[in-house]
């Protein structure tokens, strides 16, 4: 069961601190100049995780194996990173935006889910993203 539950619970705790450290970003710096420091910070941190959790570890072997994800996920992540930034010095709120976007994101993965990986696409499932939507008119309407 532990092995299910922490790769979960890791997850959550990191989108709490990535949400504040997000959100923490000085106005007067470009988000840019941030996600240098933050990629540096990521890089080393990776390479050190990569040879502590490896015996016989030999990153370019590992290179070997490389296919396109990672160089799209690494665009994909600055997008993220940017968009949670912008979205935060535009005056999203931490406690609204997030739930915005994880209703929206949760709609479209139900159909990509479907459309590339064949993932079933049940009833349970419909109603729910018509609850999500639903929440999402709660959320944003004061």
């Amino acid at each position: 069961m532990f092995h299910y539950v922490w790769p979960i619970a890791l997850v959550v705790l990191s989108n709490v601190m990535y949400q504040i450290c997000a959100k923490s970003v000085p106005n007067e710096m470009s988000p840019f100049a941030s996600l240098t420091v933050t990629y540096l910070v990521g890089a080393v941190a990776s390479g050190v995780m990569f040879f502590a959790l490896n015996k016989e570890a030999n990153l370019l072997k590992e290179y070997s194996n490389v296919n396109w994800a990672p160089f799209v996920l690494g665009i994909v992540i600055v997008g993220l990173e940017v968009g949670w930034i912008y979205a935060y010095k535009a005056g999203w709120q931490v406690s609204t935006g997030f739930i915005v976007q994880s209703a929206f994101l949760a709609v479209l993965l139900l159909f990509v889910g479907f459309l590339l990986y064949h993932e079933a696409l049940t009833w349970n499932k419909i109603v729910g993203v018509f609850i999500c939507l639903i929440g999402l008119v709660f959320i944003n309407f004061k």
